[in-house]
């Protein structure tokens, strides 16, 4: 069994309640904006793996990436693009297959190369200015280009996803769902648990990490939504 929470932003104590109710859940998984408004992160009782949503301390990712995983105790991030494996216990082989594709999507800045995303500089509190909140299309391909994944993380929802009248979801989300063909697809943003399938794949909207959570079995990847 292993945990899956909604954007944090900062709420680290409704995280740890989460994670200090489960104390046999060897692991959980996030799908971004986990900073708070400082752009600061805590550590968990728990390991997280989390992928970038748009408001992150996006300088401290940056020196992370370099020079070590995570930002802070228990918190290990996953880059745009990559496979991770993470071991879950005898019989489920070399371990769970997470892949994920952080941030937002932004026309603008989509054929741009992830290391040339402009910002604003080291320590500007500017994170609108930062355009590593967003990620870029050779990243999508190469999260399409991924087989045998189970669990594939975005911040962006798929097509549709109805706000109102509104499709607030990405078609690059979807591009990837199709190629992909993930046993299951999670996402934040909305701050709204959903459920619906696209591309074949189930797709679940994650809530906030104060309202509600998720445990999974690896072995069938079925899902359990808790409250708070």
């Amino acid at each position: 069994m292993f945990g899956a929470l909604g954007d944090i932003h900062g709420d680290f104590q409704s995280a740890r309640r989460i994670v200090e109710r489960h104390p046999d859940v060897p692991f959980w998984v996030c799908v971004g904006d986990v900073a708070d408004a400082d752009g600061n992160y805590e550590g968990l009782p728990a390991t997280l793996y989390w992928i970038k949503g748009n408001n992150e301390n996006f300088d401290l990712i940056e020196a992370g990436r370099k020079a070590r995983p995570h930002t802070a105790e228990n918190l290990f991030y996953i880059p745009n693009g990559q496979l991770m494996e993470i071991p879950v216990g005898p019989g489920f082989g070399p371990g769970l297959r997470i892949a994920g594709l952080g941030g937002t999507f932004a026309p603008t800045w989509y054929d741009t190369r992830a290391a040339e995303l402009p910002h604003p500089g080291k320590g500007s509190a500017k994170v609108r200015d930062d355009k590593r909140r967003h990620f870029v299309r050779e990243e999508v391909n190469a999260c399409a280009a991924m087989r045998d994944v189970d669990l594939f993380m975005t911040h962006e929802a798929p097509r549709p996803y109805r706000i109102g009248r509104l499709d607030a979801g990405k078609t690059p989300v979807n591009e990837v769902l199709a190629a992909m063909k993930p046993r299951l697809h999670l996402f934040g943003h909305h701050h709204r648990f959903s459920e619906q399938e696209r591309a074949g794949v189930r797709s679940v909207g994650l809530d906030l990490v104060s309202r509600s959570y998720l445990l999974i079995r690896p072995e069938t990847m079925e899902y359990h939504i808790h409250t708070l």
